[in-house]
């Protein structure tokens, strides 16, 4: 009985044993899998992006972390960034990245990468001979050239700290990422990381800088999808139904104002232009109310020939490629009413965007026609490749139905600019001197500058010379181009510096009319991802951030600048 109940329990032996092996084997297999997972994995898909100051001439400068940069190294690194990045060579520059992996003592480390990016010097500020705050800008420059490298990188998210200014690293970041590619197939585009704002319990995060600066870049890469999208798909109808599609999301009415309302407002001027080509005009005015509906609001005036091909006076085949971002203008007047609703700023706003296109066919407007404005002056048309003013003509002068604060148009009306200023400032022509401190105080901030150009009687004698109407597109004389075209819309806004309003609100008084030209945005249309680290080569959405600052400080009157009595 003994020997039977032994070899019964060696045969169960038996057939256990396999089933041990078995599963252990499987319990080791999966265990390697793990420990080869933690080992082998894809590069974790976190990034973080921290500064350092120092001197840029000295080489030997040792740096010194940013705040955020250095509570990092110390609690997470245990001091071992800092020593690394001064044995890998000098600190980095302005706009330069210094690319560390595996800084952290974990075996798989939270942040797979840190990019350091140099600020300059702990004290750069405001210079006034570039105009410019470069602390701000160079955080700009060094943190979108950053984020570009860890895009490259597949990384998937990136984190990013102050760097001193919140704002401006989140603009730097949210535009240096950016890139059109709706077209593309999906398998081959781009990977777009998220980013986010890199704070630690024992810091207080200004959240709310980080953002501003985020509405103000969305603005600006907005105005460069319209700018990007080629103009076979981006008609005035289709332009219209985006902007419906965009703004009436954010608050913003938008009202489509088809030919028959144009002629009705004898809107001859504008029509003459878009006659020639099978998609019909359209006129679109944009509604923002962010305070009372009694208070005067600020007409923002955008030109939006979505295709210029210089009608008759055909432009060269090289110039042609970039026409389709001939509506510069207006799609920087729908990116700042989105932005300026988004951050729900207490003021009104009135867009008003003339669409159409200047193409060559059996309509054509001619050189030598005669086409009268709302105002009723003549104008002669001596250039058809000049049709940039006549769009903008008749939409000043139904911008001041609105009784408004001041307008201003943006306008690309003359290629002349960029050999003037390049693409580092827009010019700007205006009959107010406060308004150019503000746009002057503006641009410093956004790092998107402006400049001032004369708008003096000579220019408005150039194109009032012509005996057979009142003005004429072109003018007479060789040079000059930009100054005529202003001087040329200056005829069809109130003349002189001021105009005198009698308005019924708590009593008599005279309101001040103000004109701004932002012109010309030309030179500032197209980059070649050269001058700015946060800007790829292609169109460059400028000078949005800069109008929604403008926007901004004429609403806080502590930031604005204040003219002597």
């Amino acid at each position: 009985m003994l020997r039977s109940t032994g070899k019964l329990a060696s045969r169960a032996l038996k057939f256990r044993t396999p089933v041990i092996k078995r599963s252990y084997s499987q319990m080791i297999n999966q265990m390697l899998q793990i420990q080869q997972m933690e080992i082998c994995a894809d590069p974790p898909s976190r990034g973080l992006i921290i500064g350092v100051y120092a001197d840029e001439e000295d080489k030997n400068d040792a740096g010194i972390l940013s705040q955020a940069g250095w509570r990092y190294n110390v609690q997470k690194t245990h001091g071992r960034l800092l020593e690394v990045l001064r044995m890998s060579g000098p600190m980095p520059k302005r706009g330069e990245t210094r690319m560390l992996f595996a800084i952290e003592p974990e075996r798989v480390p939270y942040y797979s990468a840190v990019a350091v990016v140099g600020l300059g010097k702990e004290c750069l500020g405001y210079n006034p001979y570039e105009v410019l705050d470069e602390q701000k800008e160079a955080i700009r420059r060094s943190v979108a050239n950053a984020c570009r490298i860890l895009a490259e990188l597949d990384t998937d998210r990136i984190e990013v700290e102050n760097c001193g200014h919140a704002e401006s690293a989140a603009e730097g970041a949210a535009l240096g990422i950016w890139v059109y590619q709706e077209l593309r197939d999906p398998k081959k585009r781009m990977a777009v990381p998220s980013i986010d704002l890199y704070a630690t319990k024992d810091e207080v995060c200004d959240i709310e800088g980080w953002r501003i600066g985020l509405q103000k870049a969305a603005a600006q890469n907005l105005t460069r999808q319209l700018q990007e999208m080629p103009s076979n798909l981006l008609t005035p109808t289709a332009f219209a139904q985006n902007v419906v599609e965009v703004l009436c999301k954010s608050g913003v009415n938008v009202e489509v104002k088809v030919e028959g309302w144009a002629e009705s407002q004898s809107m001859h001027a504008f029509l003459a232009v878009g006659k020639a080509s099978c998609e019909p005009p359209i006129f679109l005015e944009l509604s923002y109310y962010g305070t009372c509906a009694e208070e005067r609001p600020i007409v923002l005036v955008g030109q939006g020939v979505t295709f210029d091909a210089g009608g008759l006076c055909l432009k060269e085949r090289d110039e042609l490629f970039h026409m389709r971002g001939d509506m510069t203008g207006a799609a920087v007047v729908v990116a700042t009413c989105r932005a300026v609703a988004g951050l729900r700023l207490p003021v009104n706003i009135r867009g008003l965007i003339p669409l159409c296109e200047n193409v060559v066919g059996c309509n054509s407007f001619r050189p030598g026609d005669m086409v009268k404005s709302m105002n009723g002056k003549t104008i002669e048309v001596q250039c058809t490749d000049h049709e940039d003013v006549l769009v903008l003509a008749d939409a000043l002068l139904y911008g001041q139905n609105f009784c408004p604060k001041c307008i201003i148009d943006i306008g690309t009306c003359s290629g002349y600019m960029r050999q003037a200023l390049d693409e580092v400032a827009c010019g700007v022509f205006t009959n107010s001197e406060i308004l150019w401190q503000q746009i002057k105080h503006a641009s410093m901030h956004t790092g998107d500058r402006v400049w001032r150009f004369p708008l003096w009687n000579y220019y408005s004698k150039a194109v009032r010379a012509g005996g057979r109407s009142d003005v004429q597109n072109y003018g007479i004389g060789r040079g000059g181009r930009p100054c005529k075209a202003a001087a040329f819309l200056r005829e069809f806004v109130p003349c002189g510096q001021w105009m005198h309003i009698v308005s019924t609100c708590n009593g008599v008084m005279i309101i001040n009319l103000l004109f701004l030209s932002l012109k010309d945005a030309t030179n500032v249309m197209v980059t070649e991802g050269k001058e700015y680290e946060y800007l790829r080569r292609g169109m460059a959405g400028r000078p949005t951030r800069t109008l929604i600052e403008f926007i901004a400080q004429t609403i806080c009157k502590d930031t604005a600048p204040k003219m002597g009595k």
